[in-house]
């Protein structure tokens, strides 16, 4: 399920009037965002080198290449930014990019689908997966803990869970 291209950051829209950019990082290092540069528009139709120029609440301020004006900077609010995978760091065995486990099927440790990862969400307290089957009323939402999904095998496209008893629907 890899992607050539993994999703780095988002613009929320200017930062004063001389063309810098309010810069979110979804980097572990947030400010390691700028050395994945050239960073990628998600269509691939735009890419930017990237100049941190301050921190500021929530993020940084920055340059991006060929953006001079505040009217520029605010025309990409809420664009995601994505860098090559190439150009990002090899991960241990037990840490994962999200955009390779979205789009794996879940079994149960009995070998039974349970459906398809979704969305990976974090809300402070650690990863959920967001797994959806077909038929299913709602999402099951899991823990992306070792306890809970014991096993994710990249190569076979798969993830074994062992979701707590209230959670099997």
């Amino acid at each position: 399920m890899a992607t050539d291209r993994v999703c780095v950051g988002a613009i929320g829209g200017a930062f004063g009037v001389r063309g810098e950019v309010r810069l979110k990082s979804f980097c572990a290092q947030p400010e390691a965002i700028a050395a994945y540069a050239p960073l990628y528009t998600e269509d691939g139709s735009r890419s930017f080198t990237v100049r941190i120029t301050r921190t500021i609440p929530n993020g940084f301020a920055a340059r991006l290449s060929g953006i001079a004006t505040k009217e520029e900077a605010d025309a990409l609010r809420n664009v995601n930014l994505y860098a090559d995978r190439a150009m990002l760091p090899n991960l241990p065995d037990d840490e994962f990019y999200h955009a390779d486990l979205i789009g794996l099927e879940v079994f149960d440790t009995g070998g039974a689908r349970l459906g398809t990862v979704r969305a990976i969400f974090n809300h402070g307290a650690g990863d959920i997966l967001e797994i959806y089957a077909p038929g299913r009323k709602t999402a099951l939402l899991l823990p992306f803990t070792r306890a809970i999904v014991p096993t994710v095998d990249l190569t076979a496209g798969r993830i074994v869970a062992d979701p707590p008893e209230e959670s099997e629907a």
